[in-house]
């Protein structure tokens, strides 16, 4: 027998099932629409355009997409359109900067890739603790120590990584605290989270074409 899809209430915002249940937490995915249209702007400007720029620049387009559907819907099965965008983002921007800006191996590009993903899955099942968002300490850890990494070898230029680490930081703080805003925030705190990951992919996104020219 099929079974239905299970509807998901996990936001402030959320308040019944149906497409528009979350106008602005679904509205501000559009910033990661506009992010990959800056970074792809800015590969080609800046002679950064190659095969795997282009496919980092198309999966901040798909978290966008996927987000944005996963909002919509609101269904358990709908999530994997929110969170494999996601995870792929992150594992192909690693393990850009590990071969591009570390200069390291395959071998050893492909483990750093095999341990972020396992801290991130197992941080996942901790969804009790701090409304779900401890799954993305590990993303956090990984921008500020690349960050470090950025500025011991490039200090006559802005630190983008420890930058984009600090307003993930405060992105981060405004996703754990969503629900519990509720009462004097109506539409909760996410769709802040959302537009500020927008500014924090643009912005690691610059970091990186200038390590790939």
């Amino acid at each position: 027998m099929h079974n239905p899809c299970t509807y998901v209430d996990l936001y402030c915002e959320r308040l019944a099932p149906g497409l528009f249940g979350e106008p602005l937490n679904t509205l501000s995915n559009a910033v990661f629409l506009l992010a990959a249209w800056l970074l792809a702007r800015d590969a080609r400007r800046l002679g950064a355009w190659r095969p795997d720029t282009a496919l980092l620049i198309a999966l901040v387009a798909a978290v966008g997409i996927g987000s944005s559907a996963f909002h919509m819907l609101a269904t358990s099965e709908a999530q994997w359109l929110d969170v494999i965008p996601i995870l792929l983002f992150q594992l192909t921007f690693l393990w850009i900067y590990a071969r591009r800006a570390l200069h390291w191996r395959a071998i050893a590009s492909g483990a750093l890739l095999a341990a972020f993903f396992a801290l991130s899955f197992y941080a996942r099942e901790f969804t009790a603790l701090l409304n779900g968002s401890l799954g993305y300490a590990p993303a956090l850890v990984a921008i500020f120590a690349l960050g470090l990494h950025e500025r011991s070898v490039r200090r006559a230029e802005p630190p983008l990584l420890l930058i984009a680490a600090a307003v993930f930081a405060v992105s981060l703080g405004l996703r754990t605290i969503d629900i519990a805003a509720c009462e004097h925030l109506p539409h909760g705190t996410h769709l802040f989270w959302h537009l500020l990951n927008g500014l924090v992919v643009y912005i690691s996104g610059r970091a990186l074409l200038g390590t790939v020219r």
